[in-house]
């Protein structure tokens, strides 16, 4: 397997475990339920994406028989999807307590959550752009 696929999927099971802790943490102390927002970003960005994005990376080039467009990028979105999960997570919880900093470091974080998610796209596209197109017969010429 790939390193940013294994990357992918490791972060994805760290997400995992660091949202469901502050799951714990809010049902035991209810005042904490005002970090519910971080904490659904940690399990849905952090955990359902970032392992959606580790099997896709695996599988499309299994399924289209061809190298994958840019693991290049595939590293990128790596970077971009982590850093981006991590800064939305601080900056939901910031923006709380003082809205200036946290909304900036909430909306770096989403930016650079976006721009994962288009690299991921951009790079499925253009590997299952370059699958093997299905052979077509040409009819023998009469006579």
């Amino acid at each position: 397997m790939e390193s940013f696929t294994t990357g992918f999927l490791r972060a994805s099971l760290l997400w995992l475990v660091t949202g469901a802790s502050l799951g714990v943490a809010m049902a035991m102390h209810p005042a904490w339920a005002i970090y519910r927002t971080a904490h659904l970003h940690l399990l849905l960005l952090g955990f359902v994406t970032m392992m959606i994005s580790g099997v896709a990376y695996h599988v499309f080039p299994r399924f289209s028989a061809t190298p994958l467009f840019s693991p290049r990028l595939a590293r990128a979105h790596l970077v971009l999807a982590n850093v981006g999960v991590a800064a939305m997570a601080i900056g939901f919880g910031w923006r709380l307590h003082d809205p200036t900093p946290g909304g900036l470091i909430l909306g770096a974080g989403a930016t650079a959550s976006a721009a994962g998610a288009y690299l991921l796209a951009w790079n499925l596209w253009m590997t299952l752009n370059r699958a093997a197109q299905p052979v077509t017969r040409i009819a023998a010429r009469p006579g």
